[in-house]
């Protein structure tokens, strides 16, 4: 059974810095795309960043550029989203995703293509 399983959420003032973190089991992790999407009440999930497989390859939503860092530990089955300078209107659900394929996802940015989810870290910037 594929589980992902969120760390490192909290509050912080506008500023401020959080590392989440994603600890993957149940899948040969390093075969498979990685993704943050984050989610605030009554909005879609809105993509943060994705990493390929060994990592060579990452996007970013244009909000987050130059201020989250997205990276993995294949030996270790994790990955990472380290954010600094943090911005109220970064306050949301922070979930991990992996890919439901081997190899880099066709939509990179897409929800769908990732087949299974953690259980949400929150998130809370104030200003």
């Amino acid at each position: 059974q594929v589980q992902l399983v969120e760390s490192g959420g909290g509050w912080v003032q506008a500023g401020g810095s959080l590392r989440l973190s994603c600890v993957v089991s149940g899948r040969t992790f390093s075969n498979y795309a990685m993704a943050w999407f984050r989610q605030v009440p009554g909005k879609e999930r809105e993509f943060v960043a994705f990493i390929s497989p060994i990592g060579v390859s990452t996007h970013y939503t244009d909000s987050v550029k130059g201020r989250f860092t997205i990276s993995r530990d294949n030996a270790k089955n994790t990955m990472d989203l380290q954010m600094n300078n943090l911005k109220p209107e970064d306050t949301a659900v922070y979930s991990c995703g992996i890919s439901g394929r081997p190899g880099r996802p066709g939509a990179v940015r897409d929800p769908a293509e990732y087949d299974y989810w953690g259980q949400g870290t929150q998130v809370t910037v104030s200003s």
